[in-house]
């Protein structure tokens, strides 16, 4: 799979804000699918579970399966290599434009 299919599958997991807040769930300590059912107990299991496979897709979760459960653990990776790639790129950028304004208000 190509570098930019990989960031398409992260940047459409990220673009949900559901999804986003399971990261977020994530972020302190792996939760299993039943304690995201519960933290989410407005969404049925099914509807978890589809979320939690985006996620999985653009490997932003890791799954570790212990007897009958299944740990969802929380992979950065993905979206260090976003900023990498992006963000940091646009915001060093933005920077040396706001430096200039700054000089040109200065004088």
């Amino acid at each position: 799979m190509s570098t930019d299919s990989k960031d398409d599958l992260v940047f459409k997991a990220l673009a949900n804000g559901l999804r986003r807040q399971m990261l977020d769930a994530m972020r302190q300590e792996p939760q299993t699918t039943g304690m995201l059912c519960e933290r989410f107990s407005n969404l049925d299991r099914c509807t978890v579970m589809q979320h939690l496979k985006v996620l999985e897709q653009a490997e932003l979760v890791l799954v570790r399966r212990e007897g009958r459960e299944r740990w969802n653990h929380l992979n950065a990776l993905p979206i260090q290599a976003i900023h990498d790639r992006w963000i940091s790129q646009y915001a060093g950028h933005a920077m040396s434009v706001l430096s200039a304004l700054q000089q040109d208000l200065d004088r």
